[in-house]
């Protein structure tokens, strides 16, 4: 029985972990589930709490720093002297051995220190904080990066699953015409060749379609792991392709000012910028001189026998107080090559902010242009589609009443597939470069 009790928690205990891990997905669901259990994600958020212990790190070198340390000593074999044996009563030129000390001995010291003034300490607080902030920073490209990585992984599963479905659609179809031309050919009302184009038809359509199973298990797998959960995960998705197209067509994106100082990119190029300016300072505050101080205090204990635990032990107390004064004087050039060396990283520093700024303004230009060739290009290929249907039912219609040829037909239903799957590519590109152009702007908008 009590292994049974046993069986029954473990079971329980699993099933509601496993319950924790969604089965299926919208969109925007994704996106937050990726944001807390991407490992990424969750790496990143691990380096802000160690960028705040090391804030702290920092921050206590200057406090009062507390030390204590007891020492014990015993005198096995001690150390014999020399002195004149006259002095003790003996003739002149003789010597007595004598022992000085004792064989036990303890000494108890605590040692308060405080630092008083350290330049390079003023500069360490403000490195604390900016090294917070580029951990920060670095949080946030990443949870933009893993956002637009979910966006892709989910418009590259609805896209195989939309495209085997569409290919099933016309693998039946055709399979449907191929069987009626081949009763018409059977029965001498059709040539072999009509049935020989549509055999080459429906062979490639399978192919693609095993092909486009093949590919929407592995964006599955994709999707399941840039998500942080198990790769053979069996789950699904609840939007379709066609409404994150719609949802995402969004002109008012196009009309943003080009602000790049707001995205995380020029946040990032601008931490390195502080940062470099900070280590010119530290290098620069090496030539000033450190003031500390210090207060230590203890007793020390004397015995030929191990009583140190009695309460008539006699302990000899003493304690100090002290500064250190530190003054760099000459250093044969080291403090200012280190120097001049910063200054150079700095100008580095200030190049690559300038650098990142005209290079973020061509990317926000770039993304929107694509943005807009991708928006007009999906009602280009909507319209392509409409087309397309009209023709291949129009020749499909003429083939089987006589008016038109196999080769014919196979040009229509080829052109037809072909926009199908360009009008699928259109509505993903639509999705991907919204993303895209949100990715950089860092402005984000709910799907």
């Amino acid at each position: 029985m009590k292994k049974l009790s046993i069986f029954l928690l473990f079971i329980y205990f699993n099933l509601g972990f496993s319950q924790d891990v969604p089965t299926s997905f919208t969109l925007q669901e994704a996106i937050d589930y990726a944001l807390e259990n991407n490992r990424q994600a969750k790496n990143a958020a691990r380096d802000i709490e160690a960028a705040k212990q090391q804030k702290w790190e920092t921050t206590a070198t200057g406090l009062p720093q507390l030390d204590a340390n007891i020492s014990y000593q015993n005198n096995l074999k001690q150390q014999i002297s020399l002195v004149p044996a006259e002095f003790f009563g003996g003739q002149p030129g003789e010597f007595q051995e004598v022992i000085f000390g004792v064989q036990h001995n303890v000494n108890a010291t605590a040692t308060l220190n405080q630092l008083l003034f350290d330049g390079s300490y003023l500069v360490g607080l403000q490195s604390a904080k900016v090294f917070l902030e580029i951990s920060k920073n670095a949080k946030t490209k990443t949870d933009l990066e893993i956002r637009k990585a979910v966006i892709n992984a989910y418009g590259n599963v609805l896209l195989s699953e939309e495209s085997a479905k569409i290919l099933e659609n016309n693998v039946a179809i055709l399979q449907k015409n191929l069987d009626e031309t081949t009763k018409i050919y059977e029965n001498g009302l059709e040539e072999q060749e009509s049935v020989e184009q549509l055999q080459i038809t429906l062979s490639n359509l399978k192919s693609n379609l095993n092909n486009a199973v093949r590919l929407r298990d592995i964006a599955l797998q994709l999707f399941n792991i840039t998500l942080g959960i198990d790769y053979n995960a069996n789950t699904s998705l609840e939007d379709s392709l066609e409404d994150l197209a719609l949802k995402n067509i969004s002109l008012d994106m196009l009309t943003l000012e080009n602000d790049v100082t707001s995205t995380v990119d020029y946040r990032i190029a601008e931490n390195d910028k502080k940062s470099k300016e900070l280590l010119l300072k530290l290098e620069k505050s090496k030539a000033l001189p450190t003031l500390s101080a210090y207060l230590n205090g203890g007793y020390l204990g004397f015995s030929d026998e191990f009583t140190f635990l009695d309460n008539d032990q006699n302990w000899a107390g003493f304690s100090t107080l002290g500064f250190n004064l530190n003054i760099p004087i000459f250093s044969s050039g080291k403090r200012s090559a280190a120097t001049q060396r910063a200054e150079i990283n700095l100008e580095k520093a200030e190049d690559d902010l300038t650098e990142t700024e005209q290079r973020l303004n061509l990317e926000i230009q770039t993304a929107k242009s694509n943005y807009k060739f991708a928006t007009e290009d999906y009602y280009n290929k909507k319209q392509n589609l409409e087309l397309a249907e009209r023709i291949e039912n129009k020749n499909q219609t003429k083939f089987f009443e006589g008016i038109a040829s196999s080769f014919e037909l196979r040009q229509a239903q080829t052109q037809l597939y072909s926009a199908q799957q360009e009008l699928l590519q259109a509505m993903l590109d639509v999705v991907n470069t919204k993303a895209e152009l949100e990715t950089i702007t860092n402005n984000i908008s709910d799907n």
